[in-house]
C-alpha cells in the first residue's frame, strides 16, 4: 500500500510537518493583523482627532471647522466637537450603519467625560443598548480645555479589513501546502528511487542473482550505500563460490569414501550422509516395515539410537556392531563440538560383511582341506598297514589294497592340483591360450566323452545347437574343463531314466551354453553359494559313493568363466532339476567363420 511505502510515509511527515508550523504562523498572523488594525485604527483616529484639534483652535468659523474636519476624517468615521452641551460640531459620515450621538451619549460614559475634566486623551470601544452594534471612540481635549474633540467609527471597518487579511493568510497557507506537497513527494521519489532499486537488488541477491548491480546515480549518502551494497553483493558471490566449493568438495571426499558418514544433530536428525550410509539406512527401513517414501526428517535407526545417547552423554567415541538385513557393519560414532557445546555426533560405519565372510571361509577352508585330506590319508594309512602286517595273505587282496592306495592318492593329488589351480585363478596368474575353435566338434568331442557313463546309468544327454556360431575365440582346454564338471555334475545328480541336455546358442554380443538336467536340484538357501570353494549343499558329507566331489569345481568353473570376461548363473528347483548357464563375449570378426 501507499501508506506503507517510503514514499508516503516521508511525503505524509514532510505535509505533516509543514501543515503544522503553518497552523501555527497562520494563528499568530491572524492575531498579529488583528491588533494591528485595532491599534492602527486607534492611531488613525487619534491623528484625526489631533488635528481637527488643532484646526478649532485655529479657525473660529464653525462651518469652515466642520468642512475642515470633513476633509481630515475617514470617510467611514465620524467627528463630534462638543463645546458644551448646546454648542456642538458633528461631521458626517459615509457610513449608514454608524448612529448620530449626541453631547449627552459622550457625558454619559464616565471614560469619555474624563477627556473634558482630566484634560487627557481618551480610547475606548463603546456599544449601544438599542443595538449589537459596537464603535471605537478617540477624544483629545481642545487646547482651552473648554470642550473635546470626539472621532469614532464602527468596528465592522475593521473587521472587514481583518476578514480581508484572514483571506489572504489562508490563500498564503494553501497554496503553500500545496507547493509543499508537490515538493514533498518529488524529494521522496527521488529519494527512494534508487532504495526501491536496492529493493529489487536485494531480492534478486535473495534468488541467488549475485551479478546484480545498483546503478550509482549520486555521491551522496545514497549514492555510498549504493557502493556499499554492489560491494556487498561482490564479496557475497565470492563468499558463496567459496562455500559452494567447500560443499562439493566435500561432497565428493563423502561420496568417494568406501565408509558410510552419518552427521546427526543433538535431536536425533540424521543432516548429512553419504551412499554407503544411505544403503545402511534403508535397509534398517525395510527390515523396520517404513515407508521409504515418507518426507518426514530421517531419525537415527533403532539400533544407533542407545549408542546415539550413549555418546551424548558420556562425550565419549563409543564402537559397536550392528547386524541388519543379513549385512554386518561396524560403526564408531563421535561426538560433535559446537566449540565446547555438543551439538550432534558424527557415525562412521563400515560394511564388514565381506570381511566376516572371508574369515568365515578361511575357517571354513582349513576346516575342509583339513576334512577332506583326512579321509583319504586315513585310508592310505589303515590300507598300508595292512599290507604291511600281512593282514592280506593272497595276491587279489593285496592287490585290490594297493589299487584303493592309488585311487587315494589320485584323489589326494586331484585335490592338491585343484587348490593350486585355484589359488592361482584367484591371484590373476592363470594364463589363457585363445584361439579359434569350431564349436559344433568341440561341443560333440565333449559330448561323446560322457556318453558312456550316461548310458551306464540310463540317462539321455543330447546336445543342441540352436544358431550357435562356427568357430568361437577361446581357451579350449579351460572351457572343456568347465563343461565337463557341469555336465559331470549333472549326470551325477539325475536319477536313473533323466536327461541331461547341453544347449548352445547365440546372439548379437555373446555365445552361452545351457547344462540342464531333471536331477535332484538344489535347495534355495543354497543357491547363492554353490560357487563358494568347498561349499556342498549336503551339509553331512554323507553321500553316495558316485555322487562324491572336492567342492572345488564350481569354484574354479566360475575364474575360468570370468578370465574370458564371461559370466556364469544357476537356476534351480527342488526334485525339478538345474540348470547352468554360461555366457562368453563373440569376437566380431570371427561371428560368420
Amino acid at each position: 500500500m501507499f501508506w506503507r511505502s517510503v514514499v508516503g510515509k516521508l511525503w505524509f511527515t514532510i505535509l505533516l510537518l509543514v501543515c503544522f508550523v503553518l497552523v501555527i504562523l497562520t494563528v499568530l498572523l491572524l492575531e498579529f493583523f488583528e491588533n494591528y488594525h485595532v491599534l492602527d485604527a486607534e492611531r488613525e483616529l487619534l491623528q484625526t482627532a489631533s488635528k481637527v484639534s488643532e484646526v478649532v483652535e485655529e479657525y473660529e468659523d464653525k462651518e469652515l471647522i466642520q468642512s475642515m474636519a470633513q476633509l481630515i476624517k475617514n470617510p467611514s468615521s465620524q467627528v463630534f466637537v462638543t463645546y458644551d452641551s448646546a454648542e456642538f460640531i458633528s461631521s458626517g459620515s459615509d457610513s449608514s450603519d454608524l448612529p448620530e450621538v449626541g453631547y449627552d451619549w459622550f457625558m454619559s460614559d464616565p471614560e469619555l467625560s474624563s477627556v473634558i475634566e482630566e484634560d487627557e486623551d481618551v480610547m475606548k470601544v463603546a456599544g449601544f443598548t438599542q443595538s449589537e452594534l459596537e464603535i471605537m471612540v478617540v477624544g483629545t481635549p481642545l487646547p482651552d480645555g473648554e470642550g473635546a474633540v470626539f472621532v469614532y467609527q464602527s468596528l465592522d471597518t475593521i473587521q472587514k479589513t481583518s476578514d480581508q487579511t484572514t483571506k489572504i493568510v489562508f490563500l498564503g497557507a494553501g497554496i503553500a501546502i500545496i507547493l509543499t506537497t508537490i515538493f514533498a513527494f518529488f524529494l521522496s521519489t527521488r529519494i527512494t528511487a534508487p532504495l526501491i532499486k536496492m529493493r529489487e537488488g536485494a531480492l534478486e541477491l535473495a534468488r541467488g542473482e549475485f551479478n546484480t548491480k545498483i546503478p550509482i546515480l549520486t555521491h551522496d549518502e545514497i549514492g555510498e550505500l549504493a557502493m556499499a551494497f554492489n560491494r556487498m553483493g561482490r564479496e557475497l558471490k565470492f563468499h558463496i563460490n567459496a562455500l559452494n566449493q567447500e560443499k562439493e568438495q566435500l561432497s565428493g571426499i563423502l561420496r568417494s569414501m568406501a565408509d558410510g558418514v552419518l552427521t546427526i544433530n543433538r535431536q536425533g536428525e540424521i543432516l548429512v550422509s553419504n551412499p554407503p550410509a544411505d544403503q545402511f539406512y534403508q535397509s534398517w527401513r525395510y527390515e523396520n516395515e517404513m515407508d521409504e517414501t515418507s518426507h518426514e526428517k530421517r531419525k537415527v535407526p533403532q539400533p544407533m539410537r542407545k549408542l546415539f545417547d550413549e555418546v551424548i552423554e558420556s562425550e565419549q567415541e563409543v564402537m559397536t556392531e550392528i547386524t541388519v538385513q543379513g549385512r554386518t557393519w561396524v560403526m564408531l560414532m563421535t561426538p560433535l563440538y559446537d566449540r565446547t557445546y555438543i551439538r550432534g555426533a558424527v557415525a562412521v560405519l563400515r560394511d564388514m560383511t565381506e570381511e566376516r565372510r572371508l574369515d568365515k571361509l578361511r575357517k571354513d577352508f582349513i576346516a575342509n582341506v583339513s576334512h577332506e585330506l583326512r579321509t583319504p590319508i586315513s585310508m592310505l594309512q589303515g590300507y598300508s598297514e595292512a599290507i604291511v602286517d600281512d593282514v592280506a595273505e593272497t595276491k587279489e587282496d593285496k592287490n585290490e589294497l594297493a589299487k584303493i592306495i592309488h585311487d587315494e592318492s589320485l584323489r589326494i593329488s586331484r585335490l592338491v592340483n585343484e587348490l593350486l589351480d585355484l589359488a592361482r585363478m584367484e591371484a590373476g596368474h592363470m594364463m589363457l591360450y585363445m584361439d579359434s575353435v569350431e564349436v559344433r566338434p568341440f561341443l560333440e568331442k565333449i559330448i561323446r566323452k560322457f556318453q558312456g557313463l550316461a548310458n551306464e546309468r540310463n540317462i539321455n544327454l543330447q546336445l543342441h545347437l540352436n544358431e550357435a556360431p562356427r568357430t568361437i575365440h577361446i581357451d579350449a582346454d579351460r572351457i572343456e574343463q568347465v563343461l565337463t564338471n557341469l555336465i559331470d555334475n549333472a549326470i551325477r545328480h539325475t536319477n536313473e531314466h533323466g536327461s541331461v541336455d547341453v544347449i548352445a546358442e547365440r546372439n548379437s554380443e555373446q555365445w552361452g551354453v545351457k547344462v540342464t538336467d531333471s536331477g535332484l536340484g538344489i535347495p534355495e538357501e543354497d543357491l547363492p553359494f554353490v560357487f563358494e570353494r568347498f561349499y556342498k549343499a549336503d551339509k553331512s558329507r554323507k553321500r553316495e559313493t558316485s555322487k562324491k566331489g572336492t567342492g572345488l569345481g564350481l569354484a574354479i568353473a566360475k575364474n575360468i568363466i570370468e578370465a574370458h570376461k564371461g559370466s556364469i548363473h544357476v537356476h534351480s528347483r527342488v526334485n525339478e532339476g538345474t540348470t547352468f548357464t554360461f555366457t562368453l563375449p563373440i569376437d566380431g570378426e570371427q561371428n560368420d567363420k
